[in-house]
């Protein structure tokens, strides 16, 4: 069921739902009209704005978790309120400045996305997540190391002198010879040039008979090529921190949406698929309970933000993620500003 446009709501509905929205926000718990009735804004008594209440319950962007209880927003009047109502308050001076001066530390990048994910948390007050840059380098040289008679270990060096190696499987009968040549015609071909790049090269060149290579140093090659490929292309990392925050007062009388949440945090490959989707977004995205699979029992939400390199390339994806009563409007622009404050410090 769709949320109905804001414009449908009267001014008198839309300045209730707003109100109702804010405060649950702001305290966790449900809003009643005795609460509505003592705003300085509103001038209806409770009985009108219980009427209000009910019209708005009746277009499913309210529900009363008790009888007896006042009302609070449903996920579709979440989403109604984070599209059409909210006005985000942006990060003052003081807060930019000590994020920007977190994120400026120096040492090594690893360093850096700890960091992030940690401020992350502690400015929503919920987990932190930041999504490791998969690294597109320009390299420098490759090696083939022979481990024992079935395999040898795969070295890539970058320009920056970043190493790292994957464990290859040889054909039978294999020489130190062919590994001599096939570490020789690798680097000759990648020098300079991103994994990507020089795995295209090299296909060609392999694929159009261009090479001096023997039969097995191709079949080398081949292997490592596939090795090197494969392996990109599944790995994410995810770190997060913070969730002790989830933790909180108010999740000790809905424990099991809690326990729900945190198991899908430890299967980060998830997560990491939900991150990875917001990759190609213009702006943070925000994601409401059960609207993505993933959080169909946990409830929860996730605000998003790609960063980008000094280039301008998407690089990796940060966020939170905590319950779905996030205070959005300072949330989003928070998540935002720290998305770009690392792409600076990516380079």
């Amino acid at each position: 069921m769709a949320s109905p446009p804001i414009t449908e709501l009267t001014t008198r509905a839309r300045d209730i739902f707003r109100l109702v929205v804010e405060d649950y926000l702001a305290s966790g718990q449900p809003v009643g009209s005795k609460t509505l009735a003592s705003h300085r804004d509103v001038n209806l008594s409770p009985a009108s704005i219980r009427s209000v209440l009910s019209d708005l319950e009746q277009l499913g962007l309210l529900a009363a978790p008790h009888t007896s209880a006042g009302r609070m927003p449903t996920e579709m009047g979440l989403r109604l309120f984070v599209d059409g109502m909210m006005q985000v308050a942006e990060p003052t001076r003081e807060e930019r400045a000590a994020i920007e001066a977190q994120l400026a530390r120096p040492g090594p990048i690893e360093q850096a996305l700890e960091t992030t994910s940690a401020l992350l948390s502690n400015l929503s007050g919920a987990a932190g997540m930041v999504m490791v840059p998969q690294r597109e380098a320009r390299l420098s040289q490759m090696n083939i190391v022979p481990l024992d008679a079935n395999r040898a270990l795969l070295v890539l060096v970058g320009e920056d002198g970043h190493v790292e190696n994957r464990v290859l499987d040889l054909p039978e009968g294999i020489g130190p010879s062919a590994l001599q040549q096939a570490s020789n015609y690798v680097t000759a071909r990648l020098t300079g040039r991103t994994l990507p790049e020089a795995v295209k090269a090299i296909e060609g060149e392999i694929s159009r008979g261009e090479t001096a290579l023997d039969e097995a140093s191709r079949d080398l090659v081949a292997r490592g090529i596939v090795t090197w490929s494969e392996d990109a292309a599944r790995r994410k990392v995810l770190i997060v921190r913070g969730q002790a925050n989830l933790l909180d007062e108010t999740a000790l009388g809905d424990i099991e949406r809690v326990r729900s949440l945190i198991d899908d945090l430890e299967n980060k490959q998830s997560i990491a698929d939900l991150l990875d989707s917001a990759r190609e977004a213009e702006s943070t995205r925000i994601f409401i309970g059960a609207e993505n699979r993933l959080f169909a029992l946990s409830g929860s939400s996730v605000i998003a933000s790609p960063y980008r390199d000094r280039e301008g390339r998407v690089v990796g994806v940060l966020g939170v993620i905590g319950p779905t009563r996030l205070n959005y409007a300072r949330v989003v622009p928070m998540v935002d500003f720290t998305a770009q404050s690392l792409g600076k410090r990516i380079g």
